[in-house]
């Protein structure tokens, strides 16, 4: 696994970022996190080489991109760039868009095959089109294509979809998912929108004040009780599984030896999938319920109890193929049902959505 190791200093007008010593595992997609003005962008921009003030240091791989103030040029640290407003020339069409990229790229470089890239991001009826009469999501979808030509060691994005609307975020969450399996390109990926880090974050890069706080895996951050992706939702759980054929309307998603049954979710040409519970939809029972419309019922163990403000308790749970669910419950209910670290119960989820 490639690695990228640094600290890194920028100075923008009044903002300085001043990175510390990091290390990011390239793997997937590996979010920037944080509020705006956190230094998510400066922090991208210092990394990918495109302002000439970074100075400190910085490794991709076993390759120096950045000692002091000496640096590796950006088109020499082959990245692929998606940003917020796609970057097309508008006096162009699609095809002369991806060929303008494809164009510059060195000699010594040969372009990913045009026709699949296309035809894999959805783009192959509108090569002839102006981008102007394109919809947002279809600019995006033109970006990465452009990006995905030039064989990138690192594809770099910020914040790809914070103006789309919502049914074209869920079809580019679908997208990047896709070319991140089929290419293993490692992603650095930025957004402020928790359901976003929830859907696609192998690793997630917490910024603050233009510092690295921590860097950890997504499941890590997410058993944190005072995680940052927590917001006015509350505690959330992310759970993976298999998803199964559509039964009576519904979609099992196996998870060991349990099943979660979700809406039918449609065509789902994925081995895995993300879905996303709520800790106060989910409630304990110490027996397995019956005659209840609640159907998903998961054998779990208690691992630990948090208390929380008005009089709530966060419940830690471990499911049997050991991953991790929060359950959030009053403390009237907690001793009511004597429920202490390590009890055997059920959690009942009134509600599951697909991560998106």
């Amino acid at each position: 696994m490639t690695r990228l190791k640094g600290n890194l200093q920028l100075i923008l007008g009044n903002f300085e970022l001043n990175s510390g010593e990091f290390e990011l595992p390239l793997e997937g997609v590996t979010v920037l996190f944080g509020r705006s003005g956190s230094g998510k962008s400066t922090l991208l921009r210092a990394i990918s080489g495109l302002d000439k003030k970074t100075t400190g240091q910085l490794t991709f791989g076993n390759v120096i991109w950045q000692d002091g103030s000496k640096a590796v040029p950006t088109q020499k640290r082959n990245i692929g760039f998606v940003f917020q407003d796609a970057a097309l020339f508008p006096h162009m069409t699609v095809k002369q868009n991806l060929m303008y990229s494809v164009k510059r790229l060195p000699k010594s470089v040969s372009p990913a095959d045009f026709d699949e890239i296309v035809t894999r991001v959805g783009i192959a009826d509108k090569l002839e089109r102006g981008v102007n009469f394109l919809s947002g999501g279809e600019k995006q979808r033109v970006a990465i294509a452009r990006a995905l030509l030039t064989r990138p060691d690192l594809l770099c994005m910020d914040e790809p979809l914070s103006a789309l609307d919502w049914r074209s975020k869920a079809q580019m969450l679908t997208l990047i998912e896709d070319i991140v399996s089929a290419y293993q390109i490692p992603v650095l990926y930025i957004t402020h929108a928790p359901a976003e880090v929830e859907r696609l974050a192998t690793n997630i890069v917490f910024m603050a004040k233009g510092q690295i706080e921590r860097v950890e895996s997504l499941q890590k951050a997410l058993s944190r009780v005072d995680s940052p992706l927590f917001d006015d939702e509350g505690a959330v759980s992310v759970l993976q599984g298999k998803p199964m054929p559509i039964e009576q309307g519904l979609r099992p998603v196996q998870m060991g030896n349990n099943t979660l049954w979700l809406s039918d979710l449609g065509d789902l040409n994925k081995s895995m999938v993300r879905v996303r519970v709520l800790a106060r939809d989910v409630s304990l029972a110490l027996s397995d319920p019956e005659q209840l419309s609640i159907i998903n019922h998961l054998p779990a163990e208690v691992i630990e109890l948090l208390p929380q403000e008005n009089h709530r308790v966060l419940v830690r749970l471990e499911l049997q193929d050991g991953q991790k669910l929060f359950a959030e419950i009053t403390e009237h209910s907690a001793s009511r049902l004597g429920i202490v670290e390590g009890l055997t119960l059920f959690a009942l989820i009134k509600s599951v959505v697909l991560a998106e």
